[in-house]
């Protein structure tokens, strides 16, 4: 195989690795399904294979075509610009196991206010308007519950969010207050 031939396969293995590492992990940013993330690690382990191999003949084939030899390591370079990006996808991974990220939506007619997000990690929302969502990240410090206790007039409310949370055990929900909500997450 020509050297041309090693930049291109280099340049669409990286290209590639990049753009399905980065929709894997788009997808579980916006969904926290947890089945992508094994999806997410047999595809690192199978890209590192790959790259790994692609990299290594075109280092070897730098060696041996001093006219292409700077194109050729260019190449690696490149191909090497991807370990960065994933871990900080599974640094960012890591994170959103450990963040329950709850969208509190106000299903009253009233205005909420004085909105306390209380358990495993303390927050606050000043107000909600009726029909108005606001999304907490609410992190996730060991086992632990997440209630939410608010005001609608002068009539104080403590509601149960989460019965249980743990370590690794990091979602995106949707809490409707004064509404139904899905308990079986």
């Amino acid at each position: 195989m020509n050297s041309e031939r090693y930049i291109k396969l280099g340049r669409w293995t990286a290209l590639l690795s990049f753009l399905f590492g980065t929709m894997i992990f788009g997808l579980y940013f916006l969904t926290s399904a947890s089945n992508l993330l094994f999806v997410g690690y047999i595809f690192i382990v199978a890209a590192g294979l790959i790259n790994i191999g692609v990299f290594v003949a075109i280092l070897i084939k730098s060696l041996k075509e001093v006219e292409y030899r700077k194109r050729l390591r260019l190449t690696c370079g490149l191909m090497l610009l991807n370990i960065p990006m994933m871990l900080f996808y599974c640094w960012v991974s890591m994170i959103l196991l450990n963040t329950m990220r709850i969208t509190f939506h106000n299903s009253t007619e009233r205005e909420l206010t004085n909105i306390d997000i209380i358990g495993c990690e303390t927050k606050h929302i000043d107000k909600l308007q009726s029909g108005e969502s606001k999304t907490v990240w609410v992190g996730i410090t060991g086992d632990c519950s997440i209630n939410v206790a608010y005001s609608v007039g002068s009539k104080r409310e403590e509601k149960s969010v989460v019965g249980y949370v743990t370590n690794d055990f990091g979602k995106w929900i949707r809490y409707n207050i004064g509404g139904v909500n899905d308990d079986g997450f």
